[in-house]
């Protein structure tokens, strides 16, 4: 994620910022100029920012090229839902502003209800089963449970995994999404299956699998988390996510003129210089290199504020050569 500026004062603002602190200018986030610019009759605000969800322009009018994915909200007259689906809300402006950047296809289900993509932000029935994060058909489920902190810690806790955010969440479930319309059934579809195996495997089976014996014991050399080990759609879905999580942390990096040169680093394996865009290069040598100096300093940030570290995985050449092929993936323009 890039540093903006304001459009009046050139103050710096930031991607959830819906007024400069220095001048008081109302702004919002232009997904087509990648800037802030100042509301007004020509660049209105998206219909869902009366809701304190969104800062985004919708220049016709209406709701902005995000929230017109929306498929399903939870009632808004509680108000423990509205904070929540706020809180996702966030989250999935920061997927799309990826997506945007990435210049891949944008398709709402109204314009194509097959290859259309579309959210469903449900709250979990009292007296019902609870809501489970999902993709399916191009519609993706988002438990509002996510949105709160102690209820996540518990879910991530349960699963026994490293890590779980919401953005991660929405980073994840897209790809499922993509996976259906960039790779089935085109020529790729078997240069994907050599890099991730067999999609055709029984899915609820190989997850019954892994879930009653876990990940195999050398899963770190193949596969980014233990959960990507689990199926051939679960790794790439989890390398996706990765990649975003690369490319956009490498952007916020290079926005802040981040040089990484320690004293002590004698091999230079942990310097680094972002001097490139990382949404426009699909060179997975340079984005690994840049990554592997940024992750290690932002581990040891957050071990000096006695935090976990911010990204607790270990990329492996194999998991390197996926994330090249989702690089390679993501970089294509389909029509």
């Amino acid at each position: 994620m890039r540093l903006f500026a304001c459009p009046n004062c050139r103050q710096v603002v930031h991607f959830e910022n819906s007024a400069c602190g220095q001048c008081g200018t109302m702004i919002g986030y232009d997904p087509q100029t990648n800037s802030m610019v100042a509301i007004s009759e020509s660049q209105p605000y998206c219909e869902n920012a009366q809701h304190g969800a969104c800062n985004w322009i919708a220049p016709a009018g209406g709701l902005c090229i995000a929230c017109r994915h929306n498929e399903t909200v939870p009632d808004l007259s509680d108000p423990d839902n509205l904070t929540q689906w706020q809180t996702l809300e966030r989250a999935k402006k920061r997927l799309f502003y990826s997506l945007v950047r990435l210049g891949l296809p944008l398709i709402t289900k109204d314009e194509d209800p097959v290859r259309g993509l579309s959210f469903r932000f449900l709250a979990d029935d009292p007296n019902g089963e609870k809501v489970m994060t999902g993709h399916a058909e191009g519609v993706i489920t988002i438990a509002l449970a996510e949105a709160d902190d102690p209820e996540r810690e518990k879910r991530r806790s349960d699963m026994g995994e490293p890590y779980r955010t919401l953005l991660g969440h929405f980073r994840h479930e897209v790809a499922h999404y993509y996976w259906d319309i960039l790779v089935d059934g085109t020529p790729l579809l078997e240069e994907c299956r050599a890099v991730f195996g067999d999609d055709t495997e029984d899915y609820g089976e190989a997850l019954k699998r892994h879930y009653a014996n876990g990940a195999p014991a050398d899963w770190e050399e193949h596969y980014v988390s233990s959960y990507a080990s689990a199926h051939a759609w679960e790794d790439f879905a989890e390398t996706w996510a990765h990649y975003l999580h690369i490319v956009d942390t490498l952007e916020t990096a290079r926005s802040f003129g981040i040089s990484i040169a320690p004293r002590r680093d004698r091999s230079g394996d942990l310097s680094a210089e972002v001097d490139f865009d990382p949404y426009r290069t699909n060179d997975i040598a340079d984005l690994i290199d840049s990554w592997v100096a940024v992750s290690v300093m932002l581990n040891e940030l957050n071990r000096s504020m006695g935090l976990p570290d911010a990204y607790p995985f270990v990329l492996s050449d194999a998991i390197a050569q996926k994330l090249g092929f989702i690089a390679r993936l993501t970089h294509q323009r389909p029509n």
